[in-house]
């Protein structure tokens, strides 16, 4: 982003920038104590991660008034409209990153001591990958850096064809075993949250590529430049 002379401005930016980081840091926190529960079948860690989401949508709420207080009283021009701009939509993402990281986590919890299944290895895999994906889309945000941020979009196809795997799986379990049935559609759900995971990812990362060079790359296409750096 470019300096300005007003100090007071240049403040606000560098808070709505720390507030992000914070909320990105604590999705990433929620996140990982999620996909951890999930693999260690720890109902205890899960429930603890479902009572942590409170501070993400305060963080959200707090970043939504300061960027509509920027965009009003000091009418914020190229680069630092693209930043504010972005970062009302990145923390929406967040947000819904951090609901899922509930929602696993609540399957986590009704899944209790049912037995393990040879699809939990699989979505533990899509949790690596999508969680990752997150992590390098944060620092993409971070260090404005357009072409990791284009590598995480490229990594969504991955988390995608396990997630295409994960339904013959489970379907074959229930089929060879009526009694799986509850457990089996449990992770089935578990999976449908990590592979929305990535697609949250996938959408801030596009945001970053946005916010840097002024190109909208959603959808497989580019828009031309909007406005000056």
């Amino acid at each position: 982003m470019q300096k300005h002379t007003d100090r007071e401005y240049e403040s606000e930016l560098e808070t709505l920038r720390e507030r992000v980081l914070l909320m990105g840091a604590t999705v990433e926190q929620l996140i990982g104590a999620a996909l951890d529960a999930f693999e260690r079948r720890d109902v205890a860690l899960a429930q603890q991660t479902i009572e942590n989401d409170d501070q993400i949508d305060h963080l959200e709420v707090e970043i939504d008034r300061l960027c509509l207080r920027i965009l009003a009283l000091r009418q914020p021009v190229a680069s630092d409209l693209r930043f504010i701009t972005m970062s009302l939509k990145l923390v929406t993402d967040l947000e819904r990153s951090g609901d899922l990281a509930v929602n696993v986590s609540e399957r986590v919890v009704e899944l209790g001591s049912f037995p393990s299944m040879p699809a939990h290895e699989l979505i533990c895999r899509m949790g690596s990958l999508a969680q990752g994906m997150l992590r390098d889309a944060l620092d993409a945000f971070v260090t404005g850096d357009a072409l990791k941020a284009q590598a995480v979009a490229e990594r969504d196809n991955s988390v995608d064809a396990l997630y295409e795997q994960l339904f013959p799986e489970l379907g074959a379990i229930m089929r060879a075993d009526p009694e799986s049935v509850e457990s089996a559609t449990r992770l089935q759900s578990i999976g449908k949250y990590v592979e929305r995971l990535a697609d949250h990812a996938t959408n801030i990362a596009e945001m970053v590529v946005f916010m840097v060079r002024g190109q909208d790359v959603r959808h497989g296409f580019e828009v031309a430049r909007v406005g000056r750096r």
